[in-house]
């Protein structure tokens, strides 16, 4: 009889993998980074196990959308307060913060418990070219 190896924390191998979002589209690009970020791209891939790797994201500011959710998709925080909910709308976000915006949809395609928000950490985004893990990433 074979079994499935089940990975332990210690035994998983770490990457940085820089992703250059230039004239790519967004939703394609953001279910990519949640599969690196999860790990399922790897063999030995554990769904129980936080196997996955860093992504560094770099040009986040110029990504490309389809024009009617450039325009029409909003994003929601509500403050607690009576008539404190707050909306931004991914146009208003891709100029002023497109950081939090790929945070935000990244977020939402991986797990809602402890292991999603230690894989959401592995996220670095940046508006620009500048980064500074040119040490870690390979290939540069």
């Amino acid at each position: 009889m074979k079994f499935t190896k089940s990975i332990k924390p210690a035994e998983v191998k770490r990457d940085w993998i820089l992703i250059d979002a230039k004239d790519k589209t967004f939703g394609r690009l953001i279910s990519e980074i949640a599969t690196i970020l999860r790990g399922k791209h790897k063999p030995y891939f554990t769904p129980h196990v936080d196997c996955g790797d860093y992504v560094v994201v770099i040009n986040a500011s110029k990504v490309r959308f389809s024009t009617p959710k450039k325009l029409g998709n909003k994003y929601y925080k509500h403050t607690g307060y009576f008539g404190n909910l707050k909306e931004e709308t991914v146009a208003g976000l891709i100029e002023k913060n497109p950081e939090k915006l790929f945070k935000l949809a990244t977020r939402g395609m991986l797990p809602k418990t402890k292991l999603g928000r230690a894989m959401l950490k592995k996220l670095k985004v940046y508006a620009s070219e500048e980064h500074p893990h040119t040490a870690q990433v390979k290939g540069n």
